[in-house]
């Protein structure tokens, strides 16, 4: 992506820790567990690279979507 100026920028990168807040947190709450715990997982499995990655094909999607692929990803190694 290209950015015509540090604003552009700067708001790339916060939508996108956003949305990673987004995620994490609502998985905490999909897992019943802490959101340091959905950090840790979602760090270890790859999750985060992923959402950086697929950023502009995944923010548009529900929340129910998100668990259920987060569930997948996770497999047997989820929470």
């Amino acid at each position: 992506m290209i950015y015509n100026n540090g604003i552009e920028r700067c708001v790339a990168v916060v939508s996108r820790l956003s949305f990673k807040s987004f995620c994490i947190e609502y998985y905490a709450e999909h897992a019943g567990v802490g959101s340091a715990e959905a950090y840790r997982v979602f760090k270890e499995n790859g999750v985060l690279e992923m959402l950086d990655a697929d950023y502009e094909d995944l923010h548009g999607m529900s929340w129910e979507y998100l668990m259920g692929m987060f569930d997948e990803c996770l497999g047997q190694r989820a929470i």
